[in-house]
């Protein structure tokens, strides 16, 4: 870790781990006599393509979104995102976060309320950065700066062409 709050050298998840649960969910996504609601696995398959702002790699690779960090409550038609920052004091929290809602706003139905937040003891300022993540006021000023906005679209480019091949694997017309 370093004390500009860049990571240099961050670890990398193993996600060969994945393929065969995916294979084993993907079949049981394509029965048609299951009911399927949005579980925190399809959540994760919108966010894993994301590009992190700092390295060269997905969100998914640095281990900053898991499927298990994400919960989904039907009742009540919310989602929530958990994230986990690669250092304690990593400046491109917020932008990940701002990230990760403009995705799952893209994606989700409308009728999802959505909480993204850093995930507890994660990050030096992880208070602050929740507060700014979900006052939905301050997200759309962000999102009003052009600079900003082409940053996050650039960050989402990959998690949208993801979502392509995520729709192809489950022979869906888009």
């Amino acid at each position: 870790m370093s004390a500009d709050g860049k990571n240099r050298n961050p670890i990398l998840a193993n996600t060969h781990k994945r393929k065969d649960f995916e294979y084993v969910r993907r079949q049981q996504e394509l029965d048609e006599a299951q009911d399927d609601e949005i579980d925190a696995y399809e959540v994760f398959d919108m966010l894993r393509h994301i590009n992190d702002p700092e390295h060269p790699l997905t969100l998914e690779q640095l281990n900053v979104v898991s499927p298990h960090l994400i919960t989904l409550d039907h009742a009540t038609n919310s989602v929530t995102v958990h994230f986990t920052p690669t250092i304690p004091n990593c400046t491109m929290a917020t932008l990940i976060g701002l990230m990760i809602r403009v995705k799952l706003h893209r994606s989700l139905p409308p009728r999802f309320k959505v909480d993204v937040m850093i995930e507890e003891g994660k990050h030096e300022q992880q208070v602050e950065i929740n507060k700014q993540l979900n006052d939905k006021e301050r997200v759309l000023a962000a999102l009003e700066n052009a600079n900003l906005l082409k940053i996050v679209n650039k960050g989402l480019f990959k998690a949208e062409k993801g979502l392509e091949e995520y729709l192809k694997a489950y022979k869906i017309d888009y």
